[in-house]
């Protein structure tokens, strides 16, 4: 690939670094073009890490765009990537003279770029944010840049992100650290444990948060110690706090300094109190070492630390939960250990140099491909469901079909309609609708080749009529405006009502190209219904084949929530449903039975974030036994996550049976809707009861039937390899009906 790269040739500190590091990587491989706008140190330092720099000097915007389009054009480049306010301006007017895809990376918040310089947040600020919209593709430097592009309007499917990356090589041992420390003047003794900090002395690095802070810990922990490495505006301010609060003798301002290895080695605790960051070189500094992190929940520091898990995170201006967190550290060597060993092991899988440049070589070639599909008359699929809801399974089916649509076809363009689309483009990265915005979407379809009515149960008419009717009204919209139309991997049913039933027949019938299912009552509720000319396959839920969120993750939530990580728990996932109240004492006798029989701790889990919380925090007030009650709203994968962590499962809710089947888990199910058992059904699990027909010895015999059950792990392996096999069913039709 041949890439040119436009820049100012004046930046510093994160941008030169991510910028100079970028290039010299790819063009290991291929060929990088730096032309920078002027002469200076940037580009010297570019020319000595043997990047091709150019210079294009000059205030003449027309002489300079002239002389551009010629360098493109003569030299073959394929793609022009622009840095900074100036370049965007450029490469906005390139845009149409070369018909090359441009692509910018948004190294910081373009609205703040100009703070404090009226004049030029004016002019320059303002024709920046003009050129901005004019760019095909946009890479954040964290997801956090990515959101903010998102929420103002750019569309996501044509943002990237992109993490400043570091080189996790072993560094050079520090022989003394005491020595070195005393040389900045800390005074420490070798027991001392130091928390340190490399920043500017501004009020965006909020150092007097981490100063007030560490005066609580120290307060309890006198071998603490603080070492401040920068220099800036608050300095002397910052010296007086320390002295007011009696910690001036415990906190070094060491200044600037040249050797940054032997400073994070010789910490004990590293720390970010910033107010607003992007994403901080200093955090992934830190990780090399494998240090202990406090930081300040902001940007893009949640992507990298995991709280309880791989660090430790407080919001920003906390300082009496900073101090918590720099206590709770100091006074046990052990967690510091684990979780910088965990921190290290994620940033130098996820953050490291060469897993930028291959992410950026990867944003390239997708580029490429995308540019080789402009043009096309009809492109794109457009999903419609239950979306935007906070329901966990819902989103858990969207998560699912976009996963399988990017295994078929990674490119393709897709829209999805959603009752909070804010929500919705931010969680999933997709332009999105609202569901009632019938011009918006119905501008969608024209340009699209697939509609899939996805997941769940949609053709029923239970939770009220204008639901079906609306959804219906999209399938048979969908097919008028000439898309293929595919049911993905759906509940049928049930639909009461006969004048229902022969609608839902007619529209399925003329409209529909395939429809995939999770399970057999629904076929057998489309054949009573009298629809026979779409295929029809019998599949499995789609969300079968989602992935836990990573185990480091999962540790965290459960820590946060008081669960030991070597615990054995009984999850119970109970919903508001119409006498639900006069089961609750059943419910707790088998949650103190599962503590006495078999030592499994309760775990009250609210997974639907509306009505479920209320009902597990009445359940955990009203247990008999040690119990745990979580309602934290957590994504999906966390979930799925946590009931893998649990060694029996209790649930009315039919997406936890699911997330559990496909983990394996043991699981008895409380029926309050056919689609519960029919489920159940499927999967070959007769551990069911009717809501209504509970009764403690039922259910207590039943959870002696799942343990026994769980300790079948080949069985229970054989089972979910069988159902996985049957969930590709829709990803195949999903296939057959884009070749189509």
């Amino acid at each position: 690939m041949k890439i040119i790269h436009l820049i100012s040739g004046g930046d510093t500190g994160g941008a030169k670094t991510h910028v100079l590091t970028l290039l010299q990587g790819l063009n290991r491989t291929d060929f990088a073009q730096l032309v920078c706008f002027r002469d200076g140190e940037f580009a010297q330092e570019a020319r000595e890490m043997g990047i091709p720099t150019a210079i294009q000097a000059g205030n003449d915007l027309v002489k300079t765009v002239r002389a551009l389009t010629e360098r493109i054009r003569e030299g073959g480049f394929q793609v022009i990537h622009c840095h900074g306010a100036r370049a965007n301006m450029v490469g906005a007017l390139l845009k149409k003279r070369t018909g090359l895809p441009i692509v910018t990376t948004v190294h910081s918040d373009y609205r703040l770029d100009y703070m404090g310089r009226p004049l030029g947040r004016l002019t320059y600020g303002t024709i920046n944010t003009v050129a901005l919209r004019r760019f095909d593709y946009h890479i954040g430097v964290s997801d956090a840049m990515t959101e903010l592009l998102i929420e103002r309007g750019f569309r996501p499917d044509r943002i990237y992100t992109i993490y400043n990356g570091l080189t996790f090589d072993a560094q050079p041992t520090l022989t003394d650290r005491t020595a070195y420390l005393r040389s900045l003047g800390a005074q420490v003794e070798p027991d001392s444990v130091v928390v340190g900090i490399a920043a500017r002395l501004n009020p965006v690095k909020d150092i007097s948060t981490l100063i007030r802070g560490f005066a609580r810990a120290h307060a309890s922990c006198p071998r603490l110690r603080l070492v401040i490495a920068g220099e800036g505006q608050e300095r002397q301010m910052l010296g007086k706090l320390a002295e007011s609060l009696g910690v001036a003798d415990q906190v070094c301002f060491a200044g600037w300094l040249g050797d940054m290895d032997s400073f994070y080695q010789a910490l004990d605790i590293n720390t970010l109190t910033s107010l607003s960051e992007t994403f901080s070189y200093a955090l992934t500094e830190g990780a090399r070492y494998h240090l202990a992190t406090v930081s300040s929940r902001v940007g893009g520091v949640p992507y990298l630390i995991d709280h309880e898990s791989n660090g430790l995170l407080f919001t920003a201006g906390d300082d009496e939960t900073l101090g918590r967190h720099l206590l709770r550290l100091a006074e046990d060597e052990a967690l510091r250990r684990t979780m910088g060993e965990r921190l290290f092991e994620k940033a130098s899988s996820k953050f490291s140099l060469d897993r930028t440049i291959e992410t950026q070589r990867q944003i390239y070639r997708e580029i490429l491909r995308r540019t080789l599909r402009t043009g096309r008359e009809r492109d794109g699929a457009v999903i419609c469901g239950a979306y935007g809801q906070e329901n966990t399974g819902d989103d858990a089916i969207l998560d699912a079909i976009l996963t399988e649509l990017r295994e078929v076809d990674p490119d393709l363009p897709v829209t999805v309609l959603s009752r909070q689309p804010k929500r919705t483009r931010l969680s999933y990265r997709v332009p999105s609708v609202h569901t009632f915005d019938f011009l918006a979407w119905h501008r969608a379809l024209r340009h699209s080749r697939l509609y899939i009515s996805g997941g769940g149960s949609l053709i029923q008419d239970v939770t009220s009529t204008r639901s079906l009717l609306y959804y219906l009204h999209s399938i048979r919209a969908a097919h008028r405006l000439g898309n293929r139309v595919m049911m993905y991997g759906c509940g049928i049913g049930p639909v009461s009502r006969a004048v229902n039933r022969k609608r839902a027949a007619r529209v399925l019938n003329k409209h529909v190209d395939a429809i995939t299912l999770r399970e057999p009552s629904s076929q057998e509720e489309l054949r009573d219904m009298g629809v026979t000319v779409p295929q029809i396959h019998l599949a499995a839920d789609p969300a079968l084949i989602l992935p836990p969120a990573s185990p480091e993750v999962v540790d965290g939530w459960m820590t946060a929530n008081g669960l030991a990580l070597d615990g054995r728990y009984c999850c119970f996932i109970i919903r508001q449903w119409p006498g639900i109240r006069d089961k609750l004492p059943d419910i707790l006798s088998a949650a103190a039975y599962a503590y006495e029989r078999y030592g499994l701790t309760p775990v009250f889990l609210a997974i639907e974030q509306l009505h479920d919380p209320a009902l597990a925090r009445r359940l955990g007030e009203a247990c008999q036994v040690p119990c745990h009650v979580v309602t934290d709203a957590m994504p999906h994968r966390v979930v799925i996550g946590l009931l893998g962590r649990m060694a029996l499962l209790v649930s009315m809710r039919l997406h936890s049976l699911i997330f559990a089947a496909g983990q394996g888990v043991p699981m008895v199910g409380l029926v309050y809707d056919p689609k519960v058992s029919a489920f159940l059904r499927y999967i070959g699990q007769d551990l069911y009861i009717d809501l209504q027909a509970l009764t403690p010895e039922v259910l207590q015999a039943m959870l002696d039937a799942a343990v026994a059950r769980g300790e079948n792990r080949a069985a229970m392996e054989a089972g979910l390899a069988r159902l996985r096999a049957l969930e590709r069913v829709n990803t195949q039709t999903l296939e057959r009906l884009l070749a189509q």
